[in-house]
């Protein structure tokens, strides 16, 4: 296991010290620049998309899932263990300031998640079995760039990282957390978990919906209200917590000097991780909403990666950060976030820690089985692939309750990296789609109107689906 262990070190250190941090900061920089901005401009336009209502048929009825439903999705894959194990690794192994380059590739990787999920929703499909959206990044790898081969390598990909790997990653959390405030064996709350997850992912996509959109808003105000404490009773302490994120961004700070790689490098890992812009993971879910016009799913989106890395994560670091605990201690996950809380505010918090991180990780179990299926779908529309795939995922959750912390989250970090390095080429390449669609939005937008999206308006666009279904409608 130690060489096994040792050759995932190597590969990682290849993939995010040369060839992600170039992919994602270069194609990052340059949807920004080439949208002027777009993910900073529109940040009010997104919050008012966010309570938009989805659409009704003729007969009243809503048709498919709202905005803010199929944010709520996306948000129960991001919002999880990165944001609160995630963060306590990253500054653990690359010191404070690899919380900024947490934010940087947060403010960057925006522009990447709008482009990414305005395509989702421009090539999305409609399920006929249930009727819902579905689609993603296998969906405008095939349609847009005509390329089925570059879509199932990605689909075959997303379903090992997020149906298994993942998953396994959030277990792991679970179960470490509460071995180490109620001491319980992590075998016997890794099958809790598991049937916990059987019961959800067998009920599909209706269920994955109902769970998500009331326990992600729960979760993340409760979380951030004991943040928000932390810091009021650490107020005097703030600026010197934030100085420090800096100076050791950098390697100003003596106590972390030469640490800037690390830094830099366990930020982006665990930033990607964490908020997954670019990753190509949130349009599966942006693919499902029933929206107008696809830029609306693009901005919800971007929302979601600034929620999640700058109030969400920032809150952990704040935690962290504001104890003296990631000096003195060798806790470098779950256990280290969880030592600082009870350093702050006393046994209680750690308790609360172990139920909130139940809950965050549960329902990024579940958003992680969501992109799984979407994608078994565009590879094999078979009931008995989606059964196996189902039983796996569920038996992937149990090897994480008992695994060993460094190698899942190497796994992860390989994954993950693969995903993104596929997705980031892809939407580099649509861009030319993208481009003429944000530019419909925003000339209708200027307009006064509530942008609505036809597939006549952008000439070249491929085979789209849904779209020319609704033009025809109208």
């Amino acid at each position: 296991m130690n060489l096994f262990e040792s050759i995932l070190g190597t590969v990682n250190t290849y993939l995010y010290s040369y060839v992600l941090i170039v992919l994602l900061v270069g194609i990052g920089l340059f949807f920004t620049f080439k949208t002027k901005l777009i993910q900073f401009r529109l940040i009010p336009e997104m919050f008012k998309l966010l309570t938009e209502k989805s659409p009704k048929d003729k007969s009243g009825k809503k048709k498919g899932i709202s905005s803010f439903q199929a944010f709520t999705i996306s948000a129960a894959s991001r919002i999880g263990t990165g944001n609160i194990a995630g963060v306590a690794t990253a500054i653990a192994l690359g010191g404070p300031g690899a919380v900024f380059w947490m934010w940087m590739i947060a403010l960057i990787g925006g522009a990447s998640a709008l482009i990414e999920s305005t395509l989702a929703q421009v090539y999305k499909v409609k399920d006929s079995s249930t009727g819902m959206y579905r689609g993603g990044p296998a969906y405008y790898m095939e349609k847009g760039l005509n390329k089925r081969w570059m879509g199932v390598l990605f689909a075959v990909v997303i379903t090992l990282t997020y149906g298994f790997v993942f998953n396994a990653v959030q277990a792991n959390t679970i179960t470490i957390a509460f071995e180490e405030s109620f001491g319980t064996n992590r075998v016997v709350v890794g099958i809790i978990i598991s049937i916990l997850t059987a019961i959800i992912v067998f009920g599909g996509l209706k269920r994955i919906v109902s769970v998500t959109q009331v326990i992600v808003p729960v979760m993340a105000i409760a979380y951030i209200a004991v943040a928000l404490v932390v810091v009021v009773l650490n107020i005097t302490e703030l600026p010197g917590m934030f100085a420090l994120i800096f100076k050791s961004a950098f390697g100003f700070e003596e106590a972390f000097a030469g640490m800037i790689g690390a830094a830099i490098m366990n930020g982006i890992k665990r930033g990607l991780f964490s908020n997954e812009a670019g990753m190509g993971s949130a349009p599966n879910a942006a693919a499902t909403a029933e929206v107008s016009h696809p830029v609306k799913q693009g901005l919800i989106q971007t929302l979601g990666v600034f929620i999640d890395t700058l109030i969400v994560c920032t809150s952990t670091a704040a935690i962290v950060l504001l104890s003296d605990v990631y000096l003195q201690s060798d806790a470098a996950s779950i256990n280290l976030t969880q030592a600082s809380l009870v350093s702050n505010l006393g046994e209680w918090a750690g308790i609360f820690l172990a139920i909130a991180i139940f809950l965050f990780a549960y329902s990024t179990v579940i958003g992680n089985y969501f992109y799984g299926e979407t994608n078994i779908g565009f590879i094999k529309d078979s009931k008995t692939s989606l059964l196996i795939f189902r039983i796996l995922a569920v038996g992937f959750v149990m090897f994480g309750s008992v695994a060993k912390v460094q190698v899942v989250w190497d796994l992860a970090d390989l994954f993950m990296a693969i995903m993104a390095i596929i997705n980031l080429l892809a939407i580099l390449m649509l861009w030319k789609v993208a481009k003429p669609v944000i530019q419909d939005y925003i000339a209708q937008r200027n307009q006064g109107k509530d942008p609505v999206f036809y597939k006549k308006n952008v000439p070249n666009i491929g085979d789209v689906e849904c779209w020319e279904d609704e033009e025809e409608k109208r």
